[in-house]
């Protein structure tokens, strides 16, 4: 029987296997049950003990994109009857729709904001990172440290001093400041991944293209960029993430026009109190953009960052 020191057991990849599924399960346990929520009534949403086979219903789906309004049986009736089956369950629990929710708003709101923010995240951290990485910066290591030093901070720390910047400069409650505020939150993260992984990028590629009459600028395009791909898909999943998730500035700096989806979803209230089916159904949409995101940027996240390189 021969053993390899390198290639792992039978033993070892069946307890690594379990492992991995193990974390699986309990790390899925909660997003499932939040999908399921979404599906239950109220009533089997706080059932105690929990629910766990029910029949699914819409109701949470058409609570979280419509407003509604206790009806007398004068007003059902003076109503007619429902033309559409959401309307169909409103009337069922003895509502009425008055009209459309905000929750579409303030779910266009995230995602302008957060891809906003990203995109421009992404520009200007890759021209700073590429820039540190194969230009003699003066005091570099001390510009490097300044920009990490910025990410130590807690944001919320500085809340007070941005809300009175943003509203001298008429900032507040707008797309654009808070683009601006969370680009200027994820640029050092940005500049610090990107580096990285142009630092793995051999110079000689650049050298070849210019030789070869490309500018500056057109090997930095055409040769560092494709290369860094990988890196850039990363990063990009992390500045989205947080601006995505981010709350306590929305809160903050937000209330109307700006307002994103995480500070929206909590106040979610149905005629009777809190509707969890409606916050669960909110939720699990909210969950959607940043899944597609990930999802179509995979194969640069599998790709090896100096693939087809020269090894030295």
């Amino acid at each position: 029987m021969s053993f390899s020191a390198t290639e792992p057991s039978i033993r070892t990849k069946w307890f690594a296997g379990l492992l991995v599924i193990g974390y699986a399960i309990v790390t899925l346990i909660p997003l499932l049950w939040i999908i399921a929520t979404g599906f239950k009534s109220p009533a089997d949403s706080i059932a105690y003990p929990p629910v766990v086979v029910f029949e699914p219903t819409l109701e949470g789906y058409v609570n979280l994109f419509t407003d509604r309004t206790r009806a007398t049986e004068q007003m059902l009736d003076d109503a007619g009857p429902p033309t559409t089956w959401y309307e169909q369950i409103a009337r069922d629990r003895g509502t009425v729709i008055s009209g459309p929710s905000r929750y579409g708003e303030r779910f266009l709101n995230s995602v302008i904001i957060g891809f906003g923010s990203t995109a421009l995240c992404m520009i200007l951290g890759t021209m700073a990172a590429y820039a540190f990485s194969r230009f003699k910066v003066p005091l570099k290591d001390d510009l490097l440290f300044f920009i990490l030093s910025t990410r130590m901070m807690p944001p919320i720390a500085v809340a007070i001093p941005i809300f009175l910047m943003f509203r001298n400069l008429g900032l507040n409650d707008t797309h654009l400041g808070m683009i601006l505020l969370y680009t200027a939150v994820n640029l050092s993260l940005s500049v610090w991944l990107l580096k990285g992984f142009i630092d793995e990028i051999p110079v000689e590629y650049e050298e070849a293209a210019l030789i070869d009459g490309y500018t500056r600028f057109q090997a930095f395009y055409k040769v560092v960029l494709p290369q860094a791909a990988t890196g850039i898909a990363s990063t990009a999943i992390f500045c989205l993430i947080f601006a995505w998730n981010e709350y306590a500035f929305a809160v903050l700096l937000t209330s109307g026009n700006a307002q994103t989806a995480p500070p929206f979803i909590p106040t979610i209230i149905g005629v009777s109190g809190k509707d969890w089916p409606a916050v669960a159904a909110g939720a699990t949409i909210f969950l959607v953009p940043v899944m597609v995101f990930t999802i179509l940027l995979r194969k640069h996240l599998l790709r090896g960052i100096t693939f087809g390189a020269v090894r030295k």
